[in-house]
This record gives C-alpha cells, structure tokens and sequence, in this order.
C-alpha cells in the first residue's frame, strides 16, 4: 500500500492525511475482491522498518489502525471477511493489540474473505521463526508462513518487494502501477487480476 505519504504531499497536506485516503482504498479493495474470486488478500499495513518513522507518524498510524479496527470490523463479520493479523505484536500499543483480538475473534466466521493484515512485520523473521519452529521441509514452511502468493500488486510506482512474503512470493506474478495507493480502486484491482488470468503460468516447467 504505498504512495499515502506522497499522495498527501502532492496536495500540500499532512503524511497522516494520505494514510487516512489510503484506509479508505482499503475499504473499497476490500468490498470489491470477492467479486474478483480473491479469497485470501494480504495488506501490507506497517513493516518492522516502519518504526523508524517519525514518532509522531508512528503514533498516528497506530491511532488510525486501531480506529479502523474498531469502525470496521462489524463491517468485516457482516460481509463474511475474517480478519486476521501477521507480524509482531509485542512492541504493538496495548490498545491496539486488544482491539486486534477482538477483530480476529469476531470475525473468525468469515469465510467469504480472508483478509490478512501485515502489522510489523518482516519476511525474513517469520522465515526465521518458521526455520526454528519447524521441520526443514518445504511443506512446513507453507503451513508455518501461510498461503503461496498469485499475485502481487505494488502501488505507487515502487518496484521491489521490501521483505514482504518473499518464500509466498516464490511464484507470483507481480503487477507495479504508478497510482498512489489512495486512489487505488476496485476497477485497478479488476485490471490487475485480469492481467494476471491473461498470464501464461509455468512454475519451470515447459508449457504443453
């Protein structure tokens, strides 16, 4: 989810307006990825190198993920979307760590959409949580990590993947768009998945 700062920016406001846009883009991806037959969609929310930000924007981007939690989970359980939440919670606010338990138990019903919520988190630590936890089989790992990716999609002209689910990411196809993740809409997410359906998958092997 990237470009809420420069969006702001751009229009001569506050980094903390731009992350405000962008919780509304989360919205909206949201409400139109069943129709797109997603099932499972990862956001990346706030990374582990994310803290050093300025305190200031740290806080409000906990702030505002606490306020999103609490304005839309009923939203998510009455829509079939489970919530649910990957990376560290220790050095998350207490507050916020509560209302994303309540979120995940309130909405474990959910089966509509699996909606994953990166919050301090890093690939590379949960590989090596996976490495210490368990068995050094590629089908542990999976189990350990979560789902393989299909596709990728990076907003805001960025093209790299900035430790974000890199052994999910093995295979997946990868969409870059230089729209700032603010006016990112159901539409370019449609456009996205239909570029990625005209895609020729292969996984190494010779296509038949």
């Amino acid at each position: 989810m990237d470009g809420n700062g420069r969006w702001a920016r751009q229009r001569g406001l506050a980094r903390i307006a731009g992350h405000r846009a962008g919780a509304e883009s989360v919205r909206r991806v949201t409400e139109a990825a069943p129709d797109l037959s997603i099932r499972t969609l990862t956001l990346y929310a706030f990374s582990c190198d994310n803290w050093r930000r300025p305190a200031e924007e740290v806080a409000a981007l906990m702030e505002l993920l606490w306020t999103y939690l609490v304005e839309e989970t009923e939203r998510c359980l009455e829509n079939g979307v489970r919530l649910r939440f990957i990376g560290r919670r220790d050095r998350l606010p207490p507050d916020l760590r509560e209302a994303i338990s309540a979120a995940e138990r309130h909405t474990a019903c959910g089966r509509l959409l699996d909606l994953r919520l990166a919050v301090d988190y890093s690939s590379r630590d949960a590989i090596l949580q996976a490495a210490a936890q368990a068995a050094p089989t590629r089908e542990a790992f999976a189990s350990a990590l979560g789902p393989e990716v299909d596709l990728l999609i990076r907003t805001g002209g960025e093209q790299r993947l900035s430790d974000f689910l890199l052994w999910e990411c093995a295979y997946a196809e990868f969409v870059f768009t230089t729209k700032m993740w603010p006016d990112f809409t159901g539409d370019d997410l449609a456009r996205a998945v239909a570029e990625f359906h005209a895609r020729e998958r292969r996984f190494g092997c010779v296509p038949a």
